[in-house]
């Protein structure tokens, strides 16, 4: 299911995203079908965290890059992503700053039955305070939120409207290891990953529908330049 299929209120085909859809969030009711078709069990979601929680099937995908390190994941939302990290790094410590969002993430991890391979911590992973937190990591994995759509939107990498900003936090978070994966819209031109440390641009593809870019840098990458990788509907 897209991360922009915002119709949660049941399952659906995964809608192409040329054309977000604008809804106020107390709209809708998320669906518990829907939930366990794109995240793999019955987990607590409300629409926010449901729409930009990443379909199961490409978690598994990015966790394979992550196995046996020690990773910081910013940020949590309702802890889809960091299950999938938790079944094969060696710890993962997630950093979200909506406390709402951490409650519904550690209560899946905790279905999930994942608690003792993850540490949450709550704060803004741009402030200085929540850094002198984190212990040494091997990877940090970053999936911004960028939920904000309408009509004149424009998806931006350079001086990002992402929250937190999505160029921002790579460079902060190059200072801490050089091995990084991000998750930015599909909507960025990719001139604006010009000039960024030497890395690889994978495309990923529910059927034909482009959901994602993931940049990997440093031990991360596998092939220099653009990839892809496509899920079968």
């Amino acid at each position: 299911m897209s991360r922009f299929a915002c119709d949660a209120s049941r399952p659906s085909k995964p809608h192409h995203r040329s054309a977000p859809r604008v809804r106020p969030m107390t709209e809708m009711k998320v669906n518990p079908i829907a939930i366990r078709e794109k995240f793999g069990d019955d987990y607590i979601a409300d629409e926010r965290t449901f729409i930009m929680g990443i379909d199961q099937r490409f978690t598994t995908h990015f966790a394979e890059r992550f196995i046996g390190l020690k990773v910081l994941e910013t940020c949590t939302g309702a802890g889809f992503t960091t299950i999938s990290l938790a079944k094969t790094a060696k710890h993962v410590f997630s950093v979200e700053i909506d406390k709402s969002s951490q409650k519904k993430a550690i209560n899946n991890i905790e279905k999930a039955g994942l608690s003792s391979n993850v540490t949450f911590i709550l704060g803004s992973i741009l402030e200085p305070e929540t850094l002198k937190e984190l212990p040494t990591v091997d990877a940090v994995f970053i999936d911004p939120d960028w939920a904000v759509t309408g009509p004149d939107h424009i998806y931006r990498f350079q001086q990002s409207n992402t929250q937190p900003p999505a160029d921002l936090v790579l460079r902060n978070m190059l200072k801490i290891t050089d091995n990084v994966a991000i998750i930015l819209p599909p909507f960025i031109k990719v001139q604006e990953f010009e000039g960024l440390p030497k890395h690889e641009r994978e495309k990923l593809y529910l059927g034909e529908s482009h959901e994602l870019f993931c940049l990997y840098f440093g031990d991360l990458i596998k092939s220099f330049g653009e990839t892809e990788f496509r899920v079968t509907e």
